[in-house]
């Protein structure tokens, strides 16, 4: 059975305001991203696309994502898989800190994790959840980074559609016979949003 795959990236928290990494640890989601999350539910209400079944990672920030998307009409199941990458003692530093791009195995020095290491995480975890998930239509909120390292692990490409994955963009895969195809991706326009 064919299934599409919509990894979707949090809405804004309050450590991306402060511009503070933010890996496993976790900060709630600010006023403007839960309109963002309220846009990407719209996404989903303007294509009439019915979801089927819910996944995100045990952050709260993922889980109000998804619960705002679905308007709380979707149960859903929490993967420690689906967390973002781990920064190590980087965690909760001001992203000035950050190394340039690509990070590889920088954050391993720290206690953290390698990029492969996240690929390989969330790709064994999603590949998993769509083996078993109910309908066509199925969504994974997770995070920037780890929606990066899994776009790179599926399609073997190092560089990204777009330059900086905004909150609540959305990747779109085609799952059969498991294995996942890339198809899109949408980034939100919110524009709309600036004076909310």
């Amino acid at each position: 059975m064919t299934k599409t795959l919509y990894l979707m990236r949090h809405g804004q928290t309050l450590f991306n305001q402060m511009h503070k990494i933010q890996g496993f640890c976790d900060s709630p989601l600010t006023d403007l991203g839960i309109n963002q999350a309220k846009l990407a539910r719209a996404y989903f209400n303007d294509r009439q696309i019915k979801l089927t079944a819910a996944f995100c990672s045990t952050s709260e920030r993922a889980s109000d994502t998804l619960e705002i998307v679905t308007n709380n009409s979707l149960p859903y199941t929490r993967l420690k898989g689906l967390k973002e990458w781990n920064f190590g003692r980087f965690e909760v530093q001001d992203e000035a800190l950050n190394p340039p791009l690509p990070y590889k195995d920088f954050f391993k020095t720290f206690g953290g994790e390698g990029q492969s290491e996240v690929g390989l995480r969330m790709e064994a975890t999603i590949l998993d959840l769509m083996a078993t998930a109910a309908g066509e239509n199925v969504l994974v909120v997770s995070h920037g980074a780890a929606c990066a390292c899994f776009y790179r692990q599926v399609t073997g490409q190092s560089q990204l559609p777009i330059r900086g994955i905004k909150n609540c963009s959305i990747f779109k895969y085609q799952y059969a016979d498991h294995h996942l195809t890339y198809q899109d991706l949408w980034q939100p326009d919110f524009s709309q949003l600036d004076n909310k």
